[in-house]
């Protein structure tokens, strides 16, 4: 009776435990099943981004001649329709020719720079203007504020530019957004999508292990073979 009562603890437990976990088990094994079978480049818009050649501008102002309060940390070179500009401590954009400051690109601009990116074939539909990304955003953890160029078709492709320094930043599209989502339940992280050392997946990979290893012992206790071969 004592070793009867075991086995109806350990499948009990068994049981629930595969309850519990099973949906999450599922959300797995899809999620694994739909990484190995994408294209990475695909996901990341790749095949929607045409190969910029950047411009070889020629007498550009020096930086030192720029707003002699400016105390310049970094410096990048950006190109905004056709036209050369200082990015200045990742804050302040300058012409690189006449030294006026920019401040913030407008839409016309920022269709041009979507434009030269973003494959020809491909027809906008409308361009708005975001001034936050929250941690759920598909945008979330780049320059804002920016503006959103959306082109036709199913796919809902959208591609970002920054408001104030210009950058093209990246492109969005259907199968990145399955990606995100899927990524989200499979690491568990449920804020930002990217802590592979939350808690909550520590513990569900935790049961798991105790759900597998529950099975194996509730076999070796109940399994009728095994029975047999101890009796001999």
């Amino acid at each position: 009776m004592g070793k009867l009562r075991i086995r109806k603890k350990i499948r009990k437990t068994h049981r629930y435990l595969g309850l519990f976990i099973g949906l999450q088990f599922i959300l797995w094994t899809v999620s694994g099943l739909y990484f190995s079978w994408t294209d990475l480049d695909e996901i990341h818009g790749d095949h929607l981004r045409k190969s910029v050649e950047p411009i070889a501008f020629e007498n550009l102002l020096s930086p030192t001649a720029l707003d002699s309060i400016l105390k310049i940390k970094s410096i990048a070179l950006r190109e905004i329709n056709n036209e050369p500009y200082y990015w200045i401590n990742n804050s302040q954009l300058y012409n690189a020719k006449t030294g006026e400051y920019k401040k913030g690109i407008t839409k016309e601009e920022a269709l041009a720079i979507a434009a030269k990116n973003m494959i020809s074939t491909l027809k906008v539909s409308g361009i708005e203007k975001i001034v936050t990304a929250d941690a759920h955003h598909e945008y979330r953890k780049k320059l804002v504020p920016a503006y959103v160029v959306s082109y036709k078709g199913q796919n809902a492709i959208k591609a970002y530019v920054s408001v104030t320094d210009g950058a093209f930043q990246t492109v969005r599209h259907r199968d990145w957004r399955w990606f995100d989502f899927l990524w989200m339940t499979h690491t568990m992280d449920y804020e930002g999508r990217d802590d592979i050392n939350n808690g909550l997946l520590r513990a569900f990979s935790i049961l798991g292990l105790v759900t597998v290893l529950s099975g194996f012992v509730l076999w070796y206790v109940s399994s009728p073979t095994l029975r047999k071969w101890k009796k001999k």
